[in-house]
């Protein structure tokens, strides 16, 4: 309310009732739980974001020039950004979505802002209707076992090294001729003994990549085998440090392992970092 909804005279001037509006919606689909908040107050001007974010160091000029404006909606979930020149008791201190981004991904849910300025904004939150217990791809890296969510997994690949690109040391692939960028989970986890393996040299040796997506993003994770689906029950790591980001649990498997769940946000969320 306090950002969204503009004061009596501005909702005049731009020929709105008085009052405004915010609607919550909450529906079923599939197997999740869509809730949206919806406004009809100025909205989130993204020129506006890009230019806080230069100012607070959050980005650099050339970067906000040529970001999009969803990828400058999504800034607003960056720990300590607000827009507001002066902090109140109600906002401007730069906390808020950050923490409501965080505690929507430990459930495992996305969350969307999509906005027009002057005509209002809608928050959307996608939530799974069971945590506890999943459907996962098992999936191998030099000898480790990790478990990834099936409903974030677009497809899955069987590719050569050969074919895998560097564009400014950051691994990608074609993808129906789309570039997709790729992430080695034995890197990302410091499997290999070799840290910059995938950058050296590629191979005729076959790979395959698991492509996940979170909202419009997809991302390519390397693996070196695929074990099949297996229904998992989810066990929190509780208070235990891996050191790592990307992990969102462990499970048992039938046999008796103990597996890492890969937090599919988090990969994603390291691409962009990169």
């Amino acid at each position: 309310v306090d950002h969204g909804i503009e004061d009596k005279e501005g909702r005049i001037k731009n020929g709105k009732p008085e009052r405004g509006t915010i609607k919550l919606v909450a529906e079923h689909e599939g197997n999740y739980i869509i809730i949206s908040v919806t406004d009809d107050g100025g909205g989130i001007d993204a020129n506006i974001i890009k230019r806080k974010a230069v100012e607070k160091g959050v980005i650099d000029e050339k970067t906000a020039i040529s970001l999009s404006d969803k990828d400058a909606l999504n800034l607003i979930f960056t720990p300590g950004f607000s827009t507001k020149d002066e902090a109140t008791e109600i906002s401007g201190r730069g906390v808020g979505m950050d923490v409501v981004k965080t505690n929507i991904q430990k459930l495992n849910g996305i969350i969307e802002i999509e906005s027009k300025p002057g005509r209002g904004s809608d928050i959307i939150l996608k939530l799974p209707l069971t945590v506890a217990i999943i459907q996962t791809l098992i999936v191998g890296v030099e000898g480790q076992v990790f478990a990834i969510p099936l409903n974030s997994i677009v497809e899955t690949l069987r590719i050569k090294e050969s074919t895998i690109q560097t564009i400014d040391k950051h691994e990608v692939i074609n993808l129906r001729e789309s570039v997709l960028s790729l992430l080695r989970l034995g890197n990302e986890f410091e499997i290999y003994e070799n840290a910059d393996k995938g950058f050296s040299s590629y191979t005729d040796k076959e790979i395959y990549v698991v492509v996940v997506a979170l909202a419009e993003k997809k991302v390519g994770i390397a693996v070196d085998n695929l074990y099949g689906q297996e229904e998992v029950v989810i066990k929190s790591l509780g208070d235990y440090e891996l050191g790592y980001k990307g992990i969102s649990g462990a499970t048992i498997t039938g046999d008796g392992k103990v597996v890492l769940i890969i937090d599919v946000a988090s990969m994603i969320e390291a691409v962009k970092i990169k």
